[in-house]
């Protein structure tokens, strides 16, 4: 296989921006391992959560969080584990810290996209956890989910995290079902292997998807 796809600089979008490929999987699926690959590839990978996190480190933004949330911010700093415990089956909740931090994120996720067009890339990876539950899809190109049996995920989980099974359960069961992700999906990866495996199956995501990249090894 050919280190760069058949479409290479054509790739470029003639409205003048980057194209998007959007990466999720549910809980322990492995996308962060996904991302990391893609990385090595060469793309620009930008994560929602990180951004997420940068924003709500911002002190405009963490004043308009500590009057909608009382008890979770002191001495200026965001405590986000009380943040999560207010939000966390309260949809009200999560939909009011959504509103706020939501069009911070995708002002600085738009910035960074400009950024990456300007360097003369033709995509950028967009990786986002909840991209179906927040009607993210549309924005995208493409989208590539990763998955693997429950059973799976919910050990991985278990042994990363120190979370219960039950805990584990009840934040799988809080996101989009996986057999309806794969449905919506341009392109699924089964992360039921090793890392050479999955690595190979990216690669012919990719070349598939007409995604421009560059062998690992910088070829």
């Amino acid at each position: 296989m050919s280190s760069v796809s058949p479409a290479g600089e054509a790739a470029r979008d003639v409205t003048g921006r980057v194209r998007r490929l959007g990466l999720t999987g549910s809980i322990g699926a492995g996308k962060s391992t996904v991302a990391a690959l893609l990385r090595d590839r060469g793309l620009t990978v930008l994560d929602a959560d990180v951004v997420a996190r940068e924003v709500t480190g911002d002190p405009a933004v963490v004043a308009r969080l500590a009057a909608l949330f009382p008890g979770t911010v002191s001495g200026g700093v965001l405590d986000r584990a009380a943040l999560a415990g207010q939000v966390f089956g309260n949809p009200e909740a999560l939909a009011a810290l959504n509103a706020v931090v939501h069009p911070e994120v995708r002002r600085r996720m738009t910035a960074l996209e400009a950024g990456a067009f300007a360097r003369g890339e033709a995509w950028v990876v967009q990786d986002i956890p909840l991209l179906f539950e927040g009607g993210l899809e549309r924005g995208m190109d493409a989208v590539l989910v990763v998955d693997a049996p429950l059973n799976v995920r919910v050990a991985r989980v278990m042994a990363r995290s120190g979370l219960s099974r039950e805990e584990v359960l009840a934040r799988d069961a809080a996101q989009l079902p996986a057999e309806e992700k794969r449905r919506r999906a341009t392109a699924v990866l089964e992360n039921t292997g090793d890392l050479t495996e999955l690595a190979a199956a990216l690669d012919e995501a990719l070349w598939q998807l007409g995604v421009p990249a560059r062998t690992p090894n910088g070829g």
